[in-house]
C-alpha cells in the first residue's frame, strides 16, 4: 500500500486543479504544488502529534461525525468536495492549526509561488482530500493512525515550508521508525505511553530545530544540550505524582455518545462520571460538581500544558452530543500566597479552560466561568496533598 500523501496525490484530478486555479487566478501548476505543500504539512503536523491519543482520538471522531463514506467520496472523485466535506475540512483546519492557521495558509503560498490570499483556499482544498484518506485508517483506531502517520515522517522531510509554527519535524531517519515501533508495541498497552512517544517526537522536533538554526535571535545550543534540556523538560511536565494520580483512573475503554462519537476514556475519570450523571434522572444542582482530572497548568501560570488537550476533547465532545447541557467552570487554588493574586489565577484558568473548549466548536453562550480563589477547598490546607487537590478546575451542569 502507497504512503498517505502518495494516496492524497493521487487523487488530487486535473478538474479540481484547473477549478481552483481559475476560481483564484493562479496558474495550475502553482495550485496543484499548493496543494500538494498543504496535505504534506496537514500530515506532517499529525506526526508530531503522533502519541496524543487524545488528539488523533478526536481527528477520528471528526472523520466519524461526517461518515466516511462522504469524506472518502471526496478523496476518491478528486472533484469539488460536498458541503458536508468541505465543512469537516474547515473543522479539521481549526483542529490542528488553531490560531496559527492564518500563518500556515501564509507559508504554503508563499512555498508555493502563490499570492498570500490564495492560502485559505489551498487548505480548504486539500483538508477534505487528507481527511478522506484518513478515514481508510479508522479501522486500527488510534494506534493504527499513529503508526500510519509516523511512517510518514520521512518522505514529508524537505516538502514542508520551513518556518511554520508549532511544527519542527525531526531531522534523522530514525526517529520516524522509533516513533512507528513504540506505537506498534505498546498498542495494546497501559494508557500512558503516548506521552513517552511525544516526548520522543518533541526531542527529535528540538534538535532538527537548533540545528537549523532557523532563529537568529537565540544563540544556537549544541545538539546535545538542546536534546538534554527538551529531555528534561519534558520528563518534568508530568510529575510522577501526577501520573500515579492518572494511573488509578483506571484502564481505558470506548464509551459511544448519542451522535455516534466514540471516546476512550479512563473508566473513573471525570468523562465518564459527567456522562453518567447527563444520562441519569438526577436533577440539576448547585452543589454538584466534577473535578477535571487530566489537566495541567505551568506553574503559577493560566496556561494549559499540553498535556491538556485529551481531557478537553473529550469534554468538548460530550457536549457536542448532548447539546441541550450547558456548564459552569469554576477555578480554585490553596491558600498559598496572596488571595487576591489567587483569586485572578483561578479566574484566568476557568476562562482559559472555557476558551480552549470554544476553540474545539463549543458555543461559548452554553458555557460561563469563574474564579473562586481559595475559597470552597476539599483537601487539607495544611499538606501538600490537600494543597494539591485545592488547585483545580471544576464543572457543574446548569442544563442538561
Amino acid at each position: 500500500m502507497g504512503s498517505l500523501l502518495d494516496s492524497i496525490k493521487n487523487s488530487i484530478s486535473p478538474d479540481m486543479i484547473r477549478s481552483v486555479a481559475t476560481s483564484a487566478g493562479e496558474s495550475p501548476d502553482g495550485i496543484k504544488k499548493g496543494v500538494e505543500t498543504a496535505a504534506a504539512t496537514m500530515l506532517g503536523t499529525l506526526a508530531t502529534k503522533a502519541g496524543d491519543t487524545g488528539f488523533l482520538s478526536q481527528i477520528m471522531s471528526l472523520v466519524s461525525s461526517y461518515g466516511t463514506q462522504t469524506l472518502g467520496a471526496a478523496a476518491g472523485a478528486g472533484g469539488a468536495a460536498t458541503a458536508a466535506a468541505s465543512e469537516a475540512g474547515s473543522n479539521f483546519l481549526t483542529t490542528i492549526f488553531g490560531a496559527n492557521k492564518a500563518a500556515v495558509e501564509s507559508k504554503i503560498a508563499q512555498a508555493s509561488g502563490l499570492s498570500s490570499t490564495t492560502g485559505s483556499t489551498i487548505l480548504a482544498s486539500a483538508a477534505p482530500l487528507v481527511l478522506g484518506t484518513l478515514a481508510s485508517k479508522l479501522s486500527g483506531g488510534t494506534a493504527g493512525l499513529a503508526s500510519a502517520l509516523t511512517s510518514e515522517l520521512p518522505s514529508l522531510r524537505g516538502l514542508i515550508p520551513a518556518g511554520l509554527p508549532g511544527i519542527h519535524l525531526p531531522n534523522m531517519a530514525g526517529s520516524a521508525t522509533a516513533a512507528k515501533a513504540a506505537v506498534e508495541e505498546k498498542a495494546g498497552g497501559g494508557w500512558l505511553w503516548p506521552v513517552l512517544l511525544l516526548g520522543a517526537l518533541l526531542i527529535g522536533g528540538l534538535v532538527w530545530y537548533f540545528n537549523k538554526g532557523t532563529d537568529v535571535t537565540k544563540p544556537v545550543e549544541t545538539a546535545a544540550v538542546a536534546t538534554q534540556t527538551a529531555a528534561t523538560d519534558t520528563a518534568n511536565s508530568i510529575s510522577d505524582a501526577t501520573k500515579a494520580a492518572w494511573a488509578k483512573l483506571g484502564d481505558l475503554f470506548s464509551r459511544k455518545l448519542p451522535d455516534g462519537t466514540s471516546l476512550n476514556i479512563p473508566k473513573l475519570g471525570v468523562e465518564n462520571k459527567l456522562i453518567d450523571f447527563i444520562e441519569s434522572s438526577n436533577p440539576v444542582t448547585t452543589d454538584t460538581w466534577f473535578d477535571f482530572d487530566r489537566l495541567l497548568f505551568a506553574t503559577g501560570s493560566a496556561t494549559l500544558e499540553p498535556a491538556s488537550h485529551e481531557q478537553l476533547a473529550n469534554i468538548a465532545a460530550i457536549m457536542k452530543a448532548y447539546p441541550k447541557v450547558k456548564i459552569k467552570l469554576g477555578g480554585y487554588t490553596d491558600n498559598t500566597g496572596d488571595p487576591a493574586a489567587n483569586l485572578k489565577l483561578s479566574d484566568d484558568r476557568a476562562n482559559n479552560v472555557m476558551a480552549e473548549l470554544t476553540k474545539l466548536g463549543v458555543d461559548p453562550s452554553r458555557m460561563e466561568a469563574k474564579g473562586y480563589g481559595e475559597d470552597h477547598p476539599v483537601g487539607d490546607n495544611k499538606t501538600e496533598e490537600g494543597r494539591q487537590l485545592n488547585r483545580r478546575i471544576s464543572l457543574r451542569l446548569t442544563a442538561k
